[in-house]
């Protein structure tokens, strides 16, 4: 089907482009994604600020591995594992990255469902500290995800008006 320039039908055909575009990292998780053993990387620590690590940790769309599935995945939450080892106290552990739920039906199998403090083991290492999860941007706000979401809308509201203009001008 060929749409002329700036006819209404070639109109809509771009505004749906744009919505199923907008709409693709509206579902998207931002998060940071660093590592730190040892102090190997002090801006990874805690306390964490954003504004001393920039861009450079922050992974927009990050994408995640899924339990029995192969490949990656739209994550829908981020974490940050930190801990002590409980056998060498000296050796900590800071890492901040992306996860998301397999939908398997029990929480204990999921790490993304409940933010936990106590053991765990991470790389054959015995550590006491906590497991935190979060399903919002950057772990801290939602406003990338928001601004996404009321532009869809916007581009929802413009794609029905076209629609109409393409009925009342057909008719």
């Amino acid at each position: 089907m060929e749409y002329p320039i700036g006819s209404p039908g070639r109109q809509l055909l771009i505004s749906l482009l744009a919505v199923a575009a907008l709409f693709r990292a509206a579902l998207c998780l931002t998060c940071y994604l660093c590592s730190s053993v040892n102090h190997s990387d002090p801006y990874c620590e805690d306390t964490f600020n954003t504004d001393y690590v920039g861009i450079n940790y922050l992974q927009h769309e990050c994408m995640a591995p899924r339990k029995d599935r192969r490949g990656y995945f739209p994550a829908d939450h981020c974490i940050k594992v930190s801990g002590v080892s409980t056998v060498n106290s000296n050796y900590t552990v800071v890492v901040r990255t992306c996860a998301m739920d397999s939908g398997s039906l029990t929480a204990d199998t999921e790490i993304v469902r409940m933010s936990h403090c106590g053991h765990f083991i991470l790389d054959d290492h015995y550590f006491s500290g906590c497991v935190q999860t979060c399903d919002t941007d950057g772990c801290n706000t939602g406003t990338r995800r928001t601004v996404a979401q009321l532009t869809v809308a916007f581009l929802l509201v413009l794609l029905l008006s076209q629609a109409t203009l393409l009925r009342s001008s057909a008719s």
